[in-house]
């Protein structure tokens, strides 16, 4: 399935995809696309309805976050190596982690706030997942049981604050409108195997990045059984794990983003995304 939430900003409702490429609302069904729909026996309800027969939403909508109430937006870093050799970074013998605020999450196409006085903007294309149950412990034989879906984020960075500031990468990755997040969450039956996809972004119409998760230094198996050794990893936890080469940062010269750029970006399966960079009020 492609669960989704539809509507203005703090007034989603739940959705799903059909077949046919239709939104349908989802409202009947599930109050939201939350920790009770996101749960092996909610998933196994949503697979199990008739979406033919839910109410069809025409006209263009709005797609926020696809998962409601998250508890914590956990982040990857230097997980490609292509990545880690465009930034002079050495491979990582272990993830690196870190954390971007859950006030970062906006919808796949709302605007990327650029920041007063900002003058290192960054994209990263990632493929993220989002837990379904309770996980701690597990095993890596275990550990894509534990996953409820995949989405794509875009990991916006700000890379003077990430780096040329003291201090952790946080305040650098998590502005408000930091992470657009969907459109949809699609359940794993329909991502047989995650480590075999497609990433891109385009700036302005050209193509930035594009990169494959079969270059992931760890799969997404590992990163969960890596995470669960450290923290309970709650249903609704967002986990984006990395991104590949061609980002900002990268270039020679740097490139960085500027009130006005236009970016749109995808995963195979996962939708697109698209955001301009706008001026925060």
């Amino acid at each position: 399935m492609k669960l989704v939430r539809f509507g203005p900003s703090g007034q989603e409702k739940p959705g799903a995809i059909d077949a046919g490429g239709k939104l349908r609302d989802l409202s009947s069904i599930v109050q939201d696309i939350d920790v009770a729909a996101l749960s092996p026996a909610g998933l196994s309800r949503l697979k199990a309805t008739d979406l033919s027969g839910l109410p069809e939403v025409s006209g263009p909508v709005r797609y926020g976050v696809p998962v409601a109430h998250v508890p914590n937006l956990v982040c990857i870093g230097l997980n490609y190596t292509d990545h880690a050799e465009e930034t002079n970074a050495p491979i990582p013998t272990q993830p690196i982690i870190f954390n971007k605020h859950t006030g970062a999450l906006c919808g796949a196409n709302d605007p990327v706030l650029l920041p007063p006085g900002s003058k290192k903007l960054d994209w990263e294309v990632e493929l993220a997942f989002v837990i379904g149950q309770t996980c701690w412990h597990v095993s890596e034989e275990n550990a894509l049981s534990y996953v409820a879906g995949y989405t794509v984020l875009n990991d916006i960075s700000e890379r003077e604050y990430q780096i040329e500031w003291e201090g952790q990468w946080a305040k650098g990755k998590s502005y408000p409108g930091f992470a657009p997040c969907g459109p949809w969450l699609v359940t794993p039956d329909e991502v047989p195997d995650p480590q075999k996809l497609d990433l891109w972004l385009d700036l302005n119409g050209t193509r930035v990045q594009t990169g494959t998760t079969t270059r992931m230094i760890f799969p997404i198996k590992t990163l969960v059984a890596y995470l669960s050794r450290f923290m309970r990893l709650m249903p609704g936890d967002i986990v984006t794990t990395g991104t590949p080469p061609g980002v900002g940062l990268g270039m020679k010269p740097n490139k960085f983003m500027k009130a006005g750029d236009v970016m749109t970006l995808g995963v195979t399966g996962l939708g697109e995304q698209r955001q301009i960079v706008t001026p925060a009020q």
